[in-house]
C-alpha cells in the first residue's frame, strides 16, 4: 500500500517542484533585478584556466583572452586589418642597406674601383634617368643617402663545436680586417636592391667577393668553417630594415608609472633571454637593436629582411620597472632564492600582472575565476563596464545553462545547437569561418611517429565524414594544411586525404607493420600501440578522441585514450612534448609567418613545434616567407610548404569550424559626442566575423532596446 502511494504521489511532488522553479528562476530579463550592479560587469565563460599572465611567456588561449584586457602593444590591426597605432601614433618603415667593396671586381666602364669612386659611381647613376632597365632605376629611386664606411679591425671569440654540433667548451680567437663598406638609406625596404644593382656593378660584384681574404685564425680550420665564419662576419651584402616608432604620450600602466621607450626594449630583451624561454623568441631574433632615441621614439633595426616586422609590435608591453634585473633579485631575496637562477618564469608578477591596457588585474583563483577591474587612466577613454570577470567553466553543458540564468553574458554555441540558437530571437548571434583549425599532432620524435607512411596511414583511416556529420553537424570544412583557409596562401589544388582503411593498411606493411594471428600490427615483435591524448572539457575533442581511437582499433591499433585537466595538458605534457599523440588546435592570424609552429629550431621546451617536425625544404621556405615581400612569391612559397605539410603529414588535419557565439542581447554599444549626446548602436562583426572587437564600447541595457536598423 505505501509502495502505492509513492507510486502516485512522486508524479505529483515532481510536478509541483517543476512548477515551482518556473516562478523561481528569474527569467532571461529580470537577471539584474536587486542587483543593479550586474549591469556594470562583463561576464565570460571559459572550459580552460590561464597558464599564466604574461604576453612574452605565455602561449595559450585563455592567458591570450586576459591579457589583451590587461597589455596593450605598439600596435594592432583595425576592422578593416590595416595595421593601427596603439601605444604608437606612427612609425616609419625604411631600410639601410650595405655591401662590401669588391676592389679585386671589374665595374663595367670603370674598371677596378676604390670606395669613394664605387659611391661617386652611384651617385652619378642616380642622377642619370637613363642608365638601364626599370628595375635598377626602380631601386635608385629609393636610395636616399650614398656613404662610404671606412675599413675597421676587431675581434671575435668563438667556441669549437664537436661533430653532433654542441659545445665543447675550447674558445679561439678570430681577428677580422674589414674592407671599407658603401652604405645606403632607402626610404622603403628594397628586397631586390643587391639583384638590381649586379647591372650597375656587374653580376659578379657581390658573388666573387672572398670575406675569408679578411679574417685571420689562432689555430688551425679547414677551409669550409673558415668560409662559414667568413660569411657571418663579414657577409657581402646586407639588408637592415628600420621601424622608427613614435610613441604615444602621457600613457601610463596601472601602478601609475609612466610608459616609455625604456618598456619597448626592455620587452624585447626580455624575450630574447634565453633564460626566460619564451615562445616568442623566433618573432624577435631577428632583430640586431632595439635603440632608445628619446622617451618616445624607439628605433628597430632588423640583422636581414622580415617581413612579419611591423605585426610583431603587437605584443604586449611590459613595465621594466616591476621587472628588470634589480626587481627580479629584490623579489628572490624576499622569496629565498637564488638570484641567479631566478627568472621572470618565476615570478609573482605572471599572477599578478600589472599593463596599460584597459583593465587592470584585481584577483585570480585558480580554475574558479580571474577578475579585472576597469582602468579609468586608460589612453584611449575608460571602457564602458566596470568590471571584467572570466569564469572557469570547464563544463560546456553548465556554460549553457549558466548563459540562460544570465549569469555569463556570451556563449560558444556548440555545432548541434546552430541551428536552434542561432535564430533564438531572445539573444544576438554572430557567425562565421574559425581563422584556425583542429587536428591529430604526432610526437615525430617518438617511433613509430618518425615515419610519415605511418603518420599518412593513420590519417587515411580516419572518416573525416562521420566527424563533420555526427560530431560537427556540419558545422566544420576539411583543411589540409597550416595557412588560414579564407587567405590566398592556403593552397586549395592539395586533396584531403581520402577514407581509405585498407590503403592505409598497404602504407603501414609498407612501413613493416604487419598483422599477426590476434589482428594486432606488429613490426619486430613489438605490437603498435601508443596513448592520444587531449584536455578534459572539450566535447568535440572528446568525441573525435573517440572516433579515432575506434578507426585505428579497426585496423589493429592499441590505442589508450586520455582526457587531461588543461593546464596539466599544457604545461606538462605540450609544452614538455611528453605525449605519442594529441588532438589540439591552432588558432591563426591572417600573416604568413609559420617559423614558432613548423621550423626545426623551435622544437624545444615549451616552444611551438612540439610535434618535433624537421624538414630541410620547409626550414627553407619558412625563411623565404618571411623574407619576401613581394605577395605574388610569398603566396608561391606558402603553397609549396603547405604541399611539403601535406606531404609529410606530422598532422592530420581534420577541420576549420563554423563557429556561432549568442550573446545577451541587452549588450549595445554606447558612444557619447562631444556635445555629450549619447548614441546607442546595435553590434555589429568586423570583415573578419570578430563581434567583440569595440568591447570597450559596450554596455548592458536593463532591458532589451528598440532600435532602428541603422542604430
Amino acid at each position: 500500500m505505501t509502495t502505492r502511494r509513492v507510486l502516485i504521489l512522486a508524479p505529483v511532488l515532481l510536478i509541483f517542484i517543476l512548477l515551482q522553479s518556473y516562478f523561481w528562476v528569474p527569467t532571461y530579463e529580470q537577471q539584474t533585478r536587486g542587483n543593479p550592479q550586474r549591469l556594470n560587469e562583463y561576464i565570460a565563460g571559459s572550459i580552460g584556466d590561464a597558464s599564466l599572465l604574461n604576453p612574452i611567456l605565455s602561449a595559450d588561449s585563455a592567458s591570450s583572452t586576459i591579457e589583451s584586457m590587461v597589455f596593450e602593444g605598439l600596435i594592432d590591426r583595425d576592422e578593416q586589418l590595416r595595421f593601427r597605432g596603439r601605444l604608437a601614433t606612427s612609425w616609419e618603415v625604411y631600410e639601410e642597406a650595405f655591401f662590401y667593396v669588391n676592389e679585386s671586381a671589374s665595374i663595367p666602364g670603370l674598371g677596378r674601383a676604390g670606395p669613394q669612386e664605387v659611391a661617386n659611381f652611384l651617385k652619378t647613376a642616380k642622377k642619370n634617368k637613363d642608365t638601364t632597365a626599370s628595375g635598377f632605376q626602380h631601386s635608385l629611386g629609393h636610395i636616399t643617402e650614398i656613404s662610404v664606411i671606412p675599413p675597421k679591425n676587431f675581434t671575435v671569440i668563438r667556441e669549437e663545436k664537436d661533430p653532433a654540433g654542441k659545445k665543447t667548451g675550447v674558445t679561439f680567437n678570430i681577428s677580422v680586417a674589414t674592407p671599407a663598406r658603401i652604405k645606403l638609406i632607402l626610404n622603403r625596404v628594397d628586397q631586390d636592391l643587391f639583384q638590381n644593382l649586379t647591372q650597375l656593378l656587374g653580376k659578379d660584384y657581390f658573388e666573387s667577393f672572398r670575406s675569408e681574404r679578411f679574417l685571420s685564425i689562432d689555430r688551425r680550420i679547414d677551409t669550409e668553417k673558415l668560409a662559414a665564419y667568413a660569411r657571418e662576419l663579414l657577409p657581402a651584402t646586407e639588408h637592415n630594415p628600420v621601424l622608427l616608432f613614435h610613441l604615444r604620450p602621457g600613457v601610463s600602466f596601472h601602478d601609475d608609472h609612466r610608459f616609455d621607450a625604456g618598456d619597448v626594449k626592455f620587452t624585447y630583451e626580455a624575450i630574447i633571454n634565453p633564460k626566460n624561454l619564451s615562445p616568442r623568441i623566433s618573432d624577435y631574433e631577428p632583430v640586431k637593436a632595439v635603440e632608445v632615441i628619446d622617451p618616445l621614439t624607439v628605433r628597430i633595426v632588423y640583422k636581414r629582411l622580415y617581413s612579419p616586422a611591423v605585426g610583431t609590435w603587437s605584443m604586449g608591453i611590459l613595465p621594466e620597472h616591476l621587472l628588470n634585473a634589480q626587481a627580479l633579485e629584490k623579489e628572490a631575496l624576499r622569496a629565498g632564492k637564488d638570484p641567479r637562477s631566478f627568472s621572470m618564469r618565476q615570478s609573482s608578477f605572471n599572477r599578478h600582472p600589472t599593463g596599460c591596457g584597459p583593465f587592470k588585474f584585481r584577483d585570480w583563483k585558480s580554475d574558479q575565476y580571474i577578475a579585472l577591474d576597469r582602468f579609468d587612466g586608460y589612453w584611449e577613454g575608460p571602457a564602458n563596464y566596470q568590471r571584467y570577470i572570466y569564469r572557469i567553466i570547464p563544463d560546456l553543458l553548465t556554460q549553457e545553462m549558466e548563459f540562460y540564468a544570465g549569469t555569463i553574458d556570451s556563449y560558444g554555441v556548440q555545432p548541434h545547437q546552430v541551428a536552434r540558437l542561432e535564430k533564438d530571437i531572445r539573444y544576438q548571434s554572430f557567425s562565421g569561418t574559425a581563422f584556425g583549425y583542429t587536428y591529430i599532432g604526432y610526437n615525430t620524435r617518438r617511433k613509430p611517429f618518425d615515419d610519415p607512411r605511418v603518420r599518412k596511414a593513420l590519417g587515411m583511416a580516419i572518416d573525416m565524414d562521420k566527424i563533420s556529420r555526427y560530431v560537427l553537424y556540419g558545422q566544420g570544412e576539411k583543411i589540409t594544411g597550416p595557412f588560414v583557409k579564407q587567405t590566398d596562401y592556403y593552397n586549395h589544388a592539395i586533396k584531403p586525404l581520402t577514407y581509405d582503411p585498407q590503403g592505409a593498411l598497404k602504407l603501414l606493411a609498407a612501413a613493416g607493420w604487419k598483422r599477426n594471428p590476434a589482428g594486432r600490427l606488429e613490426k619486430d615483435g613489438q605490437t603498435f600501440k601508443f596513448t592520444l591524448i587531449t584536455n578534459s572539457g572539450n566535447d568535440l575533442r572528446k568525441a573525435i578522441l573517440a572516433i579515432a581511437q575506434d578507426a585505428w582499433k579497426q585496423i589493429g591499433i592499441d590505442v589508450r585514450t586520455d582526457l587531461l585537466e588543461w593546464s596539466v595538458f599544457i604545461q606538462e605534457r605540450v609544452n614538455k612534448a611528453d605525449f605519442d599523440a594529441l588532438i589540439l588546435g591552432w588558432q591563426m592570424g591572417i600573416d604568413p609567418d609559420l617559423y614558432q609552429i613548423w621550423h626545426s629550431s623551435q622544437t624545444n621546451p615549451y616552444q611551438l613545434n612540439f610535434v618535433g617536425f624537421k624538414n630541410t625544404e620547409a626550414d627553407d621556405l619558412i625563411i623565404r616567407i618571411r623574407q619576401e615581400y613581394d605577395h605574388g612569391r610569398q603566396v608561391e612559397y606558402c603553397h609549396k610548404l603547405h604541399e611539403i605539410i601535406a606531404r609529410e603529414q606530422p598532422y592530420t588535419f581534420l577541420y576549420v569550424g563554423k563557429w556561432t557565439a549568442v550573446l545577451d542581447k541587452r549588450i549595445v554599444l554606447k558612444t557619447v559626442d562631444d556635445a555629450g549626446n549619447v548614441r546607442y548602436t546595435k553590434i555589429k562583426p568586423t570583415k573578419t566575423g570578430n563581434y567583440s572587437f569595440y568591447f570597450n564600447k559596450w554596455v548592458k541595457l536593463p532591458q532589451v532596446p528598440m532600435m532602428l536598423d541603422e542604430g
